[in-house]
């Protein structure tokens, strides 16, 4: 069991101007210390599964994140004579960061959020710094914009128009639920008021989404990274993740949370306030109502232009640690929206008799507004995409470089479907099928009767893909014979050819390469998600009807086929819904579950919230740091030799520490990575910071750098490096299953290990002993208090 003592007597971080003198030369003699720092991947572990020993010790850190050794090892660097000849292993353990307490449930809700901020980090390589650059980061910000204003405007719908406006002010409606009665007779029963008081949901979920990023922003961008200058590029790449600043986001999300908070009051507050001006100005009313009505418009429109402007400036620098935090900005919007939005709902809350709501509530082309503006975005995106792969071109890039636009496109769909099947189950619940109202905006049902057509595509490319993994599994059938000598003469194995057996590590090898058809699948689903939801838009707008509506009394093959698309797009977004809701609850509950949605979040939260500052938080901003801090102590500490060590996501999180440290104890470090996506999912779909020159240029900085991988592993591949860096990093792909049949060594037969259990080869204990054996350690010197100590001792004595 694990112990919760703490050992940080000599492993503490630095503080202030303390960290400049990690460049310096170790101050103590290590007698060759090697330490070891395992960094685990996705899906989490325990220390005791890292470090193979049911008694591990907290050197360092918190619940949250932390360092852990063997009991035995906590004093290592004061018995170097025990540690010859192999290292100190010592586990870094940040699995809590993304699958934590129960509260990581609610990340669930922001999963639009997160996909279109992704898309910010893949941009394509470009070979200068221009404003075409710029630009792509503006346009993904403001796609961010537009989802946070679809939910906010999806949520206005169901307590504003489905409730308030359409069932509240239907008396059958209203009598079928006995807690809207209050609504459809008395004081509340005018229109005004019924949706002043109904904005409180809207402002509700405002205020969650501020509150969830809020404290968040406490926890993770608020973690300084490794203080250091920007080095100079002595010909290497300047790649940003070894920028002081590019993990110290508290600036960027402080100006963006507030701008994105502030759109989704002035979401709520236009959905109150210019129903009730319409009202005023078309019924001849009170001039001062209409004028009023006149005032908050404007106002509207003034606070529209505060948010897109600041949400256009960037804010950010990288080249140094960036404390600032715009306290006047991040205070004036936000309360400034709520205080419009306040005098919105007195001002719709004000008596007029003689409105009475029928219908929609005015405004349900909204959505298509939204959808309009988020494909326009979308192909902006890609055009500008285009240009800047241009300047660079990669075939390795997914997409050739519109991987990005791509993904911003499936955050818009996802965040549509969201919206879309919550305003349907709502309609369905309010009403089920006695027509007594209206009913979501048509967009939406158009939207939901394109999801069967989408669904089609994908199975007729699930075929194809079907297809090609029997192709590549038939001709792998072969290459095992070979690469297990099933060939040769018998004698030559243990057991004889087992096709069941064969046929099982030929498919997982298959099935492994499908993971380099991620693109294309993206790709397509991306293209025909952007041409459907474009014909949705037309279709609603030109007809002004639903799907089976609008086709009825044509060609009885098209009737059919709407009226089908309609009612299986519906009855399928709404199961999307109950089990988005089903997951989030179980999530909440259920620790392991949150693991697996946390495999999730450790994929798509490593980058910053760049774009959109209610994804969920980057664990790097806590992560990299730490590992950083870990590293620059220890080995100006000790002077000893220090192997970086990471699995899966953790060698992605390896090296971003690693480009972070000063060049005189990068070149002190060895990199082992092995499952590693660092080229086969981040060098492609993240090509400005993994791309093969900053992968090179990564490997020219650190002392000694290797990778394993296996065939069979669907996340994890070669590092591919062009020239002699090539088979100086990544070792030939290691056989899986170790052992074919039953042998001497292997007498049960050994499991296929895919992604998993890489120390269990012995090539990994080989390779880690080269690493070691090519480091060299530190000079040591002697400590500067204990030479300011001698000084004042020799001056005394004289």
């Amino acid at each position: 069991m694990s112990t919760t003592h703490e050992h940080d007597k000599d492993h503490g971080h630095p503080h202030g101007e303390a960290a400049a003198t990690t460049a310096d030369a170790p101050t103590t003699t290590a007698d060759e210390t090697a330490l070891e720092l395992l960094v685990h991947g996705v899906g989490g572990t325990t220390p005791q599964e890292m470090l193979d020993d049911p008694q591990t010790v907290r050197v360092s850190g918190d619940d949250t994140a932390a360092v852990f050794r063997r009991g035995e090892d906590v004093d290592a660097e004061a018995r170097p004579d025990d540690y010859r000849g192999k290292p100190v292993p010592e586990a870094y353990v940040w699995c809590n960061l993304t699958s934590g307490n129960g509260s990581r449930a609610l990340w669930l809700l922001l999963l639009p959020f997160m996909v279109v901020n992704l898309s910010h980090w893949m941009r394509p390589n470009a070979r200068r710094w221009t404003r075409t650059v710029r630009l792509y980061g503006l346009l993904v910000r403001l796609v961010s914009l537009t989802l946070t204003v679809l939910l906010v405007a999806a949520a206005c719908e169901v307590a504003l128009d489905l409730t308030a406006w359409q069932c509240a002010g239907t008396s059958a409606c209203a009598a079928r639920h006995s807690w809207l009665g209050f609504l459809a007779e008395g004081w509340w029963s005018q229109p005004g008021r019924r949706l002043a008081l109904a904005a409180l949901v809207p402002t509700a979920l405002a205020g969650l989404l501020w509150y969830l990023s809020h404290r968040t922003w406490s926890a993770y961008e608020t973690q300084r990274p490794l203080p250091h200058m920007p080095e100079p590029t002595d010909g290497e790449i300047d790649n940003a993740l070894g920028r002081p600043g590019f993990w110290y986001g508290r600036r960027l999300v402080a100006r963006l949370r507030a701008a994105h908070t502030a759109a989704a009051l002035l979401t709520v507050a236009a959905a109150v306030g210019t129903s009730a001006a319409r009202f005023d100005r078309a019924a001849g009313g009170p001039a001062l109502l209409a004028a009023v009505g006149w005032v908050i418009v404007g106002a509207l429109v003034v606070g529209v232009l505060a948010v897109v402007t600041v949400v256009v400036r960037r804010g950010r620098s990288e080249n140094r640690v960036d404390d600032r935090v715009d306290r006047a900005l991040v205070r004036v919007l936000p309360y400034g929206a709520l205080a419009l939005l306040v005098v919105t709902m007195v001002y719709a809350a004000w008596s007029r008799p003689g409105w009475q709501s029928s219908g929609r509530l005015p405004g349900d082309a909204t959505f298509g507004g939204i959808a309009l503006v988020q494909g326009a975005l979308v192909l902006v995106i890609a055009v500008v995409a285009h240009a800047i792969y241009r300047t660079a071109r990669d075939p390795r890039t997914a997409l050739r470089g519109l991987g990005g636009p791509a993904t911003a496109m499936l955050a818009c769909a996802l965040g549509g479907v969201m919206t879309g099947g919550v305003a349907q189950r709502v309609a369905d619940w309010l009403d089920g099928t006695s027509g007594l109202i209206k009913g979501p905006p048509v967009l939406l049902s158009w939207q939901a009767s394109v999801i069967p057509p989408l669904l089609v595509v994908l199975a007729v490319l699930g075929g194809a893909l079907a297809l090609r993994t029997a192709l590549i599994k038939k001709r792998e059938t072969a290459q095992v014979a070979v690469d297990y000598h099933l060939d040769d003469k018998p004698g030559a194995t243990a057991e004889p050819p087992d096709a069941h057996r064969t046929a099982r590590i030929a498919g997982t090898r298959a099935r492994a390469a499908l993971t380099d058809k991620a693109p294309v699948m993206i790709g397509v689903v991306s293209s025909v998600t952007l041409l459907l939801g474009a014909l949705a838009v037309v279709g609603a707008w030109t007809t002004g009807k639903v799907p089976a509506t609008a086709f009825r009394g044509s060609y009885a093959i098209v009737e059919g086929a709407a009226e089908s698309a309609q009612a299986l797009g519906s009855w399928l977004i709404g199961l999307g819904f109950i089990l988005f809701v089903t997951w989030g609850r179980r999530a909440y509950k259920d620790a392991s579950a949150r693991r697996t949605i946390g495999i999730l979040w450790d994929v798509g939260t490593f980058w910053p919230r760049a774009a959109h500052p209610f994804a969920p938080p980057c664990y790097a901003e806590r992560a990299v740091p730490d590992l950083t801090w870990r590293m620059a102590t220890w080995t100006q500490s000790t002077g000893g030799r220090l192997i970086l060590s990471g699995h899966s996501q953790g060698s992605v999180l390896a090296a971003a520490a690693a480009w972070q440290l000063h060049p005189s104890v990068r070149k002190r470090v060895g990199l082992l990575t092995y499952g590693s996506p660092l080229e086969r999912l981040y060098g492609r779909w993240f090509p400005a910071q993994f791309g093969p020159e900053a992968l090179a240029s990564l490997h020219r900085q650190v002392d000694c750098w290797r990778n394993l991988h296996r065939e069979t592993d669907p996340i994890g591949g070669p590092i591919n490096l062009t020239g002699e860096c090539g088979p100086q990093v990544d070792h030939e792909a290691l056989l899986d299953p170790l052992a074919y049949g039953r042998t001497a060594e292997h007498p049960l037969p050994a499991p296929i290990l895919g992604h998993s259990d890489y120390q269990a080869d012995p090539v990994f204990a080989e390779e880690r002993a080269r690493l070691l054996a090519r480091l060299k350690p530190g000079v040591p010197q002697q400590r500067p208090d204990a030479a300011r100590a001698q000084g004042s001792s020799g001056r005394s004595s004289g």
